[in-house]
């Protein structure tokens, strides 16, 4: 769609539509600029926060005679 469309689309609606297109205008502007203002998320920003014990991946007792 043209720029000239949506102005001939526009021009056709009555000023208090003219008003919400406006503020629809206005809302997606401010969309986008939160969108580019989020922080992306960083590799390894948990690094160092989960500590595991010692012997973590080892095989509880209970289990070692099923295998």
């Amino acid at each position: 769609m043209t720029d000239i469309q949506i102005y001939t689309k526009l021009n056709t609606l009555p000023l208090e539509l003219k008003q919400e297109v406006v503020d629809f205008i206005d809302f997606l502007a401010e969309k986008k600029e939160k969108s580019k203002s989020e922080k992306k998320r960083e590799f390894g920003f948990a690094k160092g926060s989960i500590i595991l014990k010692q012997g973590f991946d080892d095989t509880p007792d209970e289990f070692k005679e099923y295998m």
